[in-house]
């Protein structure tokens, strides 16, 4: 080839990947589910995403288990207080009620496949090889992925992008394979810590909460009013509702938990979180911050083992 057209070549595989790692999969409504030890087993989300931004702390309730993959990046994962290094290959689960949020290295942030899953009822410890008891009793775990897990979600996207014929009893017997390569992983490593669509009610409560995981920046009741369809004073009783919070509590919430995140880095200036976050002024953001959290956000990042932050970073 000749040096020019390799060049230009290589030109465009790397526009290619660069158009590819920018891009969001999202798959939220497959209507897949299987049953696995007399448990059906619903898929809630399924998304792959290069995350360029944090996601602030959050948990998902009874029988729910997020599995997240990272093929490439860097980042970082506070799971229950703990803080662990995300890097390509890494492997993950939160289960239920594990408070986890996620912060890419700016430099190189990493992508991620995330397959969330819900389980309508107990799993049986009886049996030769309880495989999804197993499964559901590990509410957390991290690791490297040894058991090909990799293969398996890469190749649950290909059947759900190109929807071949029986793409969905194909789908089905991946995510068995996945959930039976996590258990096998478990027991290698011993590290471990500690299709109907979606009902209306649930697919709002899944909603809602990506609404203000992901959008933080810039909620607005109206806004999420429209997503689901209803009007303004019906979204304030359906946060009650679920949440025992108004919309204006959820938003203080999200905004704060991110910014406690952020506040954590100090290479970030202060002004640049509170810009980040969608405020219109430092002051703004310093006088919420205060009224959340009972101090300033200084004094938060000096609270929180930060080193002191100098002049530059403050303003």
């Amino acid at each position: 080839m000749p040096e020019c057209a390799g060049y230009c070549f290589k030109r465009l595989i790397h526009g290619l990947r660069e158009e590819m790692i920018s891009m969001k999969i999202h798959y939220p409504n497959t209507n897949l589910q299987f049953t696995m030890e007399s448990v059906r087993v619903d898929v809630q989300n399924i998304i792959f995403e290069r995350l360029t931004r944090i996601i602030p702390a959050h948990s998902h309730g009874s029988g729910c288990y997020e599995i997240h993959y990272i093929p490439s990046g860097y980042g970082k994962l506070k799971a229950n207080g703990a803080d662990y290094d995300i890097r390509p290959n890494t492997l993950y689960v939160t289960g239920p009620h594990v408070e986890h949020a996620q912060t890419p290295l700016l430099s190189d942030p990493m992508e991620e496949y995330c397959v969330y899953l819900k389980l309508r009822g107990t799993p049986l410890s009886s049996g030769k090889s309880p495989v999804l008891s197993l499964f559901s009793e590990t509410p957390f775990w991290f690791g490297q992925d040894t058991q090909q897990v990799s293969d398996v979600i890469l190749s649950l996207f290909r059947e759900l992008e190109h929807r071949y014929t029986g793409y969905k009893l194909q789908a089905q017997a991946l995510l068995s394979q996945m959930i039976v390569c996590l258990v096998r992983g478990y027991e290698q490593h011993r590290n471990v810590s500690g299709g109907t669509a979606l009902p209306p009610a649930k697919a709002k409560s899944i909603l809602i909460e990506e609404y203000f995981l992901y959008e933080y920046q810039s909620l607005s009741l109206e806004t999420l009013a429209d997503r689901l369809g209803l009007g303004t004073r019906q979204t304030q009783r359906l946060l009650l509702e679920y949440y025992g919070k108004t919309f204006q509590q959820k938003k203080a919430e999200a905004r704060m938990s991110a910014a406690a995140i952020l506040l954590e880095d100090r290479e970030r200036s202060i002004t640049s979180v509170a810009s980040l976050l969608g405020y219109s002024s430092l002051e703004h953001f310093s006088s919420a911050f205060r009224s959340y959290y009972r101090m300033s956000p200084r004094e938060y990042r000096k609270c929180s083992g930060s080193a002191q932050a100098s002049p530059s970073q403050i303003l």
